[in-house]
């Protein structure tokens, strides 16, 4: 099977970082990506909100510099949680993200001076060598 996505949006919030009882760095994030759809005559924006997970080395990175409205684009695959809360079966899909590349200027309150360049990117190991603590 082939599962592999890739996108470029805005975040629409800072991201957040945790760690897994083993210690392993996961940060969580969210993507505004826009696109036109023609309807009729007319085009409409269209806006899709999508979650994005990061484990490992990547996961430290994106938290520090990373922030609310900077661009960023994906390279990951999808998966689909589920749970259950108040006897109902729930499900969400996200992207388990395999690259994540800065998009931009580092900017706002989180600049730094070792912060990475615009297009720089961090990748993580290949897909199988990342250890989900799920």
């Amino acid at each position: 099977m082939f599962n592999k996505v890739i996108f470029a949006g805005n975040l629409t919030r800072d991201p957040e970082l945790r760690y897994s009882a083993q210690g392993t760095p996961i940060c969580n994030f969210s993507l505004a990506v826009n696109s036109r759809v023609k309807q009729a005559s007319e085009w409409k924006e269209e806006t899709l909100f999508i979650d994005v997970v990061v484990f490992g080395k990547q996961a430290e990175p994106c938290s520090q510099y990373l922030s609310k409205g900077r661009p960023a684009l994906v390279e990951g695959r999808l998966r689909e949680r589920r749970w259950e809360k108040d006897g109902q079966q729930r499900s969400k899909f996200e992207v388990l993200a395999q690259g994540v590349r800065f998009l931009g200027s580092p900017g706002g309150k989180r600049q730094a001076e070792s912060a990475p360049q615009s297009g720089e990117a961090y990748s993580p190991p290949p897909d199988d060598a990342i250890d989900e603590p799920f």
